[in-house]
């Protein structure tokens, strides 16, 4: 055998095993976990297992065909209230029944991102997530009272990748990628002339665009969920300064405080009908397997530290960090109230409300969107659930399915849910990004249901000396304990 012979094998056998590597590397890591197993309020938390490379399962949107709508669950129906909309993201209702929408993507990244951003790019656009954003607010409204927007008002395209929304006392609060705006409106204006005060400028962009917002029930306060730069801090800490983190803007005051950290992509945010305490829904880190780790919906009391990047589910250590942990941090690290599986990609959340018509069973919990995992095997997400709360206002059981069929089981999907919000008439919306629609979720003939009873606790009184057997418990381990 001649020698240029021996070197055509060699090489062709050094392709053949980089090809059989490359297969062995990109073929991801497959769950050995249902989703449910790792949900609810003790999830199952196998052992981490580091990725090179990250798992990738994309599910590419084709839409949905004339007639079709996603599979709502017994005793609901389910139609359109609006579509042909370029990439709906948040949705908030006004209290005139009318119903804005931000149209929005990614804000453009800089050049020279490098080849990690670039498969970033690639991997998002064939989710759905791609291209120039509109960076619109919509009006949506529904003038004649039959389930479907004939009207829609273009109310401002001045805006910089914007995401959350909320409106009191003739002011809309509006959060861009990197600022929170406040502009004068008045209920039924169909556009915003004025230009915006801006309250406080945000960490720009990052691996987490969105920002959403919440104001508190005496509206003297805004809340703004940022997210991380990274997946563990791995491109450094100090890009991280301000991240990962849901922000406090007193309007009085006009400044701002840093409200709780440690939540590496918090998104919807509500208000707990029973203690009035802030709720949110929380992405988790990427690239431990996929089985971790879990999505989560959890309260927010002030000061609160869920522990990102260092640690996970309270007392899990993430050793793939390399920044030095701060000192006592598992300590004083809380623990997430409810988990909602593995790369789900939580986004849209919203208690049951006065006024809902979704039936009796669905009175007592949350709603929230799952958007839908990029990096799981199988495809987790791509549905909206309803998480049940018992009388004290603590998550219980497992999520329910309220919507699904946006999974075709071909390997693509018909579109995505991204938030949910209740309509002036008692329906949950559901913005659907990829698709460009709004579904309205409502079940026929339900009577709106009552307001939640908010549950008011005693003040303990003054413990006068140390000692002794009793405790003094704040208004956080007041919501569980057990009703006498």
């Amino acid at each position: 055998m001649s020698t240029k012979r021996k070197i055509l094998i060699w090489i062709l056998v050094l392709l053949l095993a980089l090809i059989f590597a490359a297969v062995w590397l990109l073929q991801g890591d497959e769950a050995e976990l249902a989703v449910d197993e790792v949900s609810g309020t003790d999830p199952a938390l196998v052992e981490p297992e580091s990725e090179i490379v990250p798992t990738v399962r994309i599910a590419e949107p084709v839409g949905w065909a004339d007639g079709e709508t996603p599979e709502a669950a017994e005793g609901l129906a389910v139609t359109r209230f609006a579509d042909g909309l370029e990439h709906p993201r948040v949705i908030h209702t006004l209290p005139n029944g009318d119903v804005l929408v931000t149209l929005t993507r990614a804000p453009a990244k800089e050049s020279g991102g490098g080849f990690v951003d670039w498969v970033a790019g690639l991997l998002m656009s064939r989710a759905g997530a791609g291209g120039e954003s509109p960076d619109e607010l919509v009006l949506l409204r529904d003038g004649d009272g039959d389930g479907a927007a004939e009207q829609r008002f273009v109310l401002t395209g001045d805006l910089e990748s914007p995401s959350g929304i909320a409106w009191a006392d003739d002011t809309l609060y509006v959060a861009n990628h990197d600022a929170l705006l406040a502009f004068p409106y008045e209920l039924g204006a169909t556009r915003i002339t004025s230009e915006p005060r801006v309250l406080m400028d945000l960490p720009p962009a990052g691996n987490h665009w969105m920002r959403n917002i919440a104001l508190d029930p005496e509206g003297e306060h805004v809340y703004v969920a940022v997210g991380s730069a990274s997946n563990i801090g791995e491109k450094g800490m100090e890009i991280e300064e301000g991240r990962a983190a849901i922000w406090e803007y007193d309007l009085a005051e006009n400044r701002q405080r840093m409200f709780a950290t440690g939540l590496r992509n918090p998104n919807g945010l509500d208000w707990n009908p029973w203690s009035d305490e802030l709720w949110t829904t929380v992405n988790e880190r990427d690239m431990l397997g996929s089985d971790l780790v879990p999505d989560y919906l959890t309260n927010v009391p002030i000061g609160a530290q869920y522990g990102w990047p260092w640690v996970y589910w309270k007392d899990n250590f993430d050793r793939r960090v390399k920044a030095p942990m701060p000192n006592f941090l598992v300590e004083y690290t809380r623990r997430p109230e409810y988990a909602l599986g593995p790369h789900v990609a939580a986004l849209g959340l919203v208690f049951s409300a006065e006024g809902a018509r979704m039936g009796p069973r669905f009175q007592q919990g949350a709603f929230i969107a799952r958007h839908g995992s990029w990096n799981r095997i199988p495809p987790a997400g791509y549905d909206v659930v309803y998480v049940a709360f018992d009388e004290r206002g603590n998550p219980q059981g497992k999520p329910v399915p309220v919507l699904t069929g946006f999974l075709t089981g071909k390997g693509t999907t018909r579109g995505r849910p991204t938030w949910v919000d209740w309509s002036g008439d008692g329906a949950l919306l559901v913005s659907d990004d990829t698709a460009g629609i709004i579904w309205r979720v409502i079940a026929p003939g339900a009577e709106p249901q009552p307001a939640i009873e908010r549950i008011v606790n005693e003040s303990l009184p003054p413990q006068r000396e140390l000692g002794g057997t009793s405790a003094s418990f704040s208004e956080d381990y007041a919501r569980e304990s057990v009703q006498p």
